[in-house]
């Protein structure tokens, strides 16, 4: 049976890990001189040992560059977010890349270039199919 709390302990500091990573990723990029990124989303397991990390980068090409450069200074990153919050136990960092957006955009493509398409496979069908 579901409890009576919808938000659960990890929900809410996977919220309070993104918010944080997100200034933290930032301030890296900046510092280090890295491909534009940001936090997308945070999944934390359930004993708040580990947090997958998810980023989108600004210039897809260099999202693989970025997520790189980011698992180098993960214990860097990960201590800076022990100063920056209040966890006894500062789950390990892994970065992953969010492609998420990358497939967004794509559909949405997909999907403004349909009408064409369908217009052209319309206008190309009305000589065929005979009488009814």
């Amino acid at each position: 049976m579901p409890s009576s709390k919808s938000f659960h302990r990890t929900d809410r500091v996977a919220a309070q890990l993104r918010r944080e990573l997100g200034k933290i990723v930032h301030e890296a990029v900046r510092e280090h001189g890295l491909p534009s990124v940001s936090v997308s989303d945070v999944e934390i397991s359930r004993d708040l040992a580990h947090a997958k990390v998810f980023v989108t980068a600004l210039q897809a090409e260099r999202s693989r560059e970025a997520v790189k450069d980011l698992k180098e200074l993960a214990p860097n990153l990960r201590y800076q977010l022990g100063k920056a919050m209040k966890l006894r136990h500062v789950p390990e960092l892994h970065f992953h890349y969010d492609d998420s957006v990358d497939r967004g955009e794509r559909i949405g493509i997909l999907l403004r270039d349909l009408p064409a398409a369908e217009a052209a496979d319309e206008g190309a069908g009305e000589g065929e199919g005979g009488k009814d």
